[in-house]
Formats: structure tokens, C-alpha cells, sequence
């Protein structure tokens, strides 16, 4: 009798069962940093009830199921009407179900509501992140609308409801609703003031009808969408914000003809879209002519969902590639004892966790709402976006690497982080656009900058290299010769001391210390797994653990 050839070892146990976020040190201490002490217990219940759902098995075969049974778009029923219907797997639904019910689109009414939110939602989306689209659009919809006091009054208690409800219906027959964004056409891109979707008014004071085609239109299932078109005002066309109802009051279904579902490098659970207008009835929102600035307080909203995705996608990955080398044996111990695998986790580890760090300053920044904070924001959500979307394709592909062969199979999920990964640098403006959404701050609202060197400043002289790195970014503003082609260095600049200062300020040493020494010290190669070896490389990883050490 031969001896069985098909023994499993050596092979690490799958990371499930585990609570996303208590064992997310970086996160938890954001949290405990920013929080009113009052509600700190009260917050971190909370979380931990949307971490320990995250990490469940059940939550990852949802992710599984919904992002392998992708949406599927019925443009007619079987007597050739119309409908426009998309259809999820139910473990789509039961996804953005549950964001919903955990108030992942109300940050806009709760004291810490902004922290909170974006600590769940960096927490719930590592579980499929897809479901993620309409979850930031919803919640980012508020201070849009907030520029018509009658439609926020009418729509804004259901974008912030905690009951999802996924019919077809008028909205004011829903207890919660759904918000979607059509901004994008297919001659203009990010170049909204090339769009050519036309607004005819009606006979209604403040109503509209649409003609016009948007390239994307994310979550075409939604209840209404925040979309832009352009007024005939005087013989000049005139950039205007506009909410189309999915459904109408009447109960008919609103012109709303989509025409095609994109098929995506990643975010496969998510249905993005093409739709075209013809006569489609709106409602103004705002002036005419003040389209692009109604709708900017959604885009700067969902901007920090964008480094919030992706330091979500980085931190679960970070945590796959440790508790992986954790359990991988390989040249005669645990790989994650090896000292240059220690370096590769250590490194990525310090990138998901600046990333972390940075993006719950600025939630918190939402709270405080403080002169100073709202000129802070201007200048650091674009920055933060910028370089933390950057960052993230290199640490899922860093991460799928640390698994080896199996890391580059599906079933470990990382090929769907690493798919994933570039989305949030495209979404909500590339890197160049916020480059020079930077570069114009910078050029007329100095009170920004003046607000963005005052947060950077907290931490001058607790550390060298971070001073050396502010001083050299303080000659590169000031050199305005070609400075649109240096933007995006620039940018990083701005982006590399605002994570050292709040590094230096908040986190352990040896996290502070690798830092300064690697992003502003000049001591790092050009890929991951090049820290100084005399730095403190064990902590870092053992902060990384997803799972605590026996």
C-alpha cells in the first residue's frame, strides 16, 4: 500500500473569526485620540459589534458571493416596456443592508458622527468593498443638498435612516433611501465644464428636464442622484446641480434609460453605469451656475471615503500577509521571524497604519468644524487622497506577494484586494486633478495653507527629520517656477509631513522613529522591505497582528 501523497501543512489557517477592529491598534487609538471621553465606551461598543461582524465568516462569504454573481442589468421586461432594473445577488444586499443599519451614511447628526462613521467604514468595507460606492454617496449627498433647505428637508432624514429598502418605489413611500452621483461624460471626464447634458426648465418654479448622456453614473439602483447639466441663462450655458428621482411621485418611473453596465477592472460587486436623459424631470439644487460648488461638498466628502477605502483595503491586506507569514513555515522557521521578511511586513505595516492615522484626523476634523478645521480640510482631504490612493496598489501588491503562489490565486482573496487597489486614485478625481485642486488652494486661499502648516507645526522639534523635511517643503512652495509640472511632488511633500507630524505626535517611537527615518529621513529604497535594519522592526509587526499572539 502506498503512503498518501495528500497531506495538508504548512499551510496558514484562513483569517476568520476575528474582530476587525480591536486588533487594529492604529485605528483604535484614532478613535480613543479624537473621541468626546463621554462617548468613547458608547463608540467603541459600537465599532466592536461592526468589527466582530466584519471578520466573520459569514461577512466574507457575503463578499465572496456578491463580487462572483455580479449585477445584472434588465433594460426591458418581457412585454418590451422599459425598466431599467439591476439586479444583486441577495449578499449584495445583505451587505449594504447591514452598513445601513450600523449608520455607515449618517455622520451628519451624531456627536462624533464623522469619526465614528469613518472608523466604520473603514472597518465594514474590509469585508467587500463595493457595497462601499453607494454607502459614501449617500452619506456625502447631505451637504450638497444642504444648498436647497426644501430638498433637504424633504430627502435628508432617508439618506440618513438606518432602514435599507431596496424597491423601486416613490421615495416618500421609503423609510430609507439610496444616492447615486452622474457627473462624468464621455467628451469632458473630470472636465465637468465640457459637459453637454442640457436642463430645460418646466412649468414647476425650480423643475427641470434633462437631456444628455453621463458616461458613469455609479449605483444606478439608487433613489436619486446628485447629477450635472447646463442652463440657458441669458444666452450663456451655465453649469447647474440637479437631484433625479429614480421613481416619481406618481409612482411612474422617472427617463432614466441605462444603457449599459460597466465591466470593471475590480469592484466587480458594484454597478456603474451609462445612462442617457431625454426629458428626464430634475429639481434644481442651488443657484444656476453654481454646479460645480453644490456638488463639490459631496465630491470633498466622498474624496475621504476614497483614503478611507483605501486604507481599508491596505489594512486588510497588511493583515493577510502577517497572519500568513505568522503560520508559513519555510527555511527552517516561521517565515515572519525571517529578518527580511520582517522588513517587507514592518514597511507595509507603517504605510497602512500613517494612512489610518491620517484619515481619522480628518474625519475628526468634520466634527470640530472649526474655522481652522475647514480651511485644515480643504488642503489636506486632496493631499490625503492623492498619496494614500497611490500607496494602495503597492501594498496589495506587496502583500499578495508575501503569500507567494497562493497569494496569486483567488481563493486567498488577494487578487481581489490587488483588483481593487487603483480604483480609489481614479475615482473622485485622479492624482493630477488633485494635484492642481491643490496647486489652485494654495494659489487663493492662503488661510489653507497658513491652517495646513499650523497642523504640521504641532510637532515641530520632536523630531529632526520631520523639521529638516517641513523646511524643504516650505522652498518648494515658494518656488512658483514651473510649479504645475512639480505639483504632484509637491503634493507628496505636503502628504509625507502631514502623516510624519501626526506619526510623531500620537504613535509608539519605533513606529514614529521608522517612519522619520524611512519617508523623511532618506534612509529607504524604492520597495518595501528596505527599512533601516537598526530600527525596531519586531514591534512594528507585532502591532500589525490581526490575531494577538498566544
Amino acid at each position: 500500500m502506498t503512503a498518501p501523497t495528500h497531506t495538508v501543512t504548512n499551510q496558514a489557517p484562513p483569517l476568520v473569526g476575528h474582530d476587525v477592529y480591536r486588533t487594529d491598534r492604529a485605528l483604535t487609538e484614532a478613535v480613543a485620540r479624537h473621541a468626546d471621553p463621554s462617548r468613547l465606551a458608547e463608540i467603541d461598543a459600537e465599532l466592536r459589534v461592526l468589527g466582530v461582524a466584519a471578520g466573520s465568516a459569514q461577512a466574507q462569504k457575503w463578499g465572496e458571493q456578491a463580487n462572483a454573481h455580479g449585477p445584472v442589468l434588465r433594460t426591458h421586461d418581457r412585454y418590451g416596456n422599459r425598466i431599467d432594473e439591476v439586479d444583486f445577488h441577495p449578499s449584495w444586499h445583505r451587505l449594504l443592508g447591514h452598513a445601513v443599519t450600523a449608520g455607515l451614511t449618517d455622520a451628519w447628526s451624531r456627536p462624533d458622527g464623522h469619526l465614528r462613521r469613518a472608523a466604520g467604514f473603514l472597518v465594514w468595507t474590509q469585508a467587500e468593498a463595493g457595497h462601499g460606492c453607494p454607502v459614501s454617496m449617500t452619506h456625502a449627498a447631505v451637504p450638497a443638498l444642504r444648498a436647497d433647505p426644501e430638498l433637504a428637508a424633504e430627502w435628508e432624514p432617508r439618506l440618513r435612516s438606518r432602514v435599507y429598502d431596496p424597491r423601486l418605489v416613490p421615495a416618500d413611500e421609503k423609510p430609507g433611501a439610496l444616492f447615486g452621483m452622474g457627473m462624468t461624460e464621455k467628451q469632458g471626464g473630470s472636465d465637468v465644464r465640457a459637459n453637454t447634458t442640457r436642463a430645460e426648465p418646466l412649468a414647476e418654479a425650480g423643475t427641470y428636464a434633462l437631456t444628455g448622456h453621463k458616461w458613469f453614473c455609479s449605483a444606478p439602483m439608487s433613489d436619486g442622484f446628485l447629477v450635472l447639466a447646463q442652463v440657458d441663462d441669458a444666452g450663456e450655458d451655465r453649469l447647474t446641480c440637479f437631484l433625479v428621482p429614480r421613481v416619481l411621485a406618481d409612482g411612474t418611473r422617472n427617463r432614466f434609460a441605462i444603457q449599459r453596465l460597466k465591466d470593471k477592472l475590480g469592484n466587480r460587486s458594484n454597478a456603474s453605469s451609462e445612462v442617457e436623459f431625454g426629458g428626464t424631470w430634475a429639481r434644481r439644487v442651488g443657484e444656476v451656475g453654481r454646479g460645480v460648488p453644490t456638488i463639490i461638498e459631496m465630491v470633498a466628502a466622498t474624496r475621504l471615503d476614497c483614503a478611507l477605502g483605501s486604507a481599508a483595503l491596505m489594512r486588510q491586506a497588511v493583515a493577510q500577509a502577517v497572519h500568513h507569514a505568522t503560520y508559513r513555515r519555510a527555511f527552517g522557521g516561521p517565515l515572519i521571524d525571517k529578518p527580511l521578511m520582517r522588513n517587507v511586513l514592518a514597511d507595509m505595516a507603517l504605510e497602512s497604519e500613517a494612512a489610518t492615522t491620517t484619515a481619522l484626523r480628518l474625519a475628526a476634523a468634520y466634527d470640530a468644524d472649526t474655522e481652522h478645521e475647514r480651511a485644515f480640510r480643504r488642503l489636506a482631504v486632496a493631499v490625503t487622497k492623492f498619496w494614500v490612493t497611490k500607496r494602495c496598489p503597492v501594498v496589495a501588491a506587496e502583500a499578495l506577494e508575501c503569500l507567494g503562489g497562493n497569494g496569486y490565486v483567488e481563493e486567498s482573496g488577494l487578487p481581489g484586494l490587488f483588483r481593487e487597489s487603483p480604483l480609489n486614485s481614479v475615482w473622485e478625481g485622479s492624482g493630477n486633478v488633485q494635484a492642481l485642486d491643490v496647486l489652485r488652494v494654495l494659489q487663493r486661499e492662503p488661510h489653507a495653507l497658513n491652517a495646513f502648516l499650523t497642523e504640521i507645526g504641532r510637532a515641530r522639534g520632536a523630531d529632526h527629520r520631520l523639521d529638516t523635511a517641513v523646511k524643504d517643503l516650505l522652498g518648494e512652495l515658494g518656488d512658483l517656477e514651473g510649479i504645475e509640472a512639480r505639483a504632484r511632488g509637491i503634493v507628496e511633500q505636503m502628504a509625507l509631513v502631514l502623516q510624519g507630524s501626526l506619526l510623531v505626535r500620537f504613535a509608539p517611537p519605533a513606529v514614529a522613529d521608522a517612519f522619520a527615518a524611512s519617508r523623511l529621513g532618506g534612509d529607504w529604497g524604492h520597495t518595501f522591505g528596505t527599512l533601516p535594519p537598526t530600527l525596531d522592526l519586531a514591534s512594528l509587526v507585532t502591532r500589525a497582528r490581526p490575531v494577538p499572539e498566544d
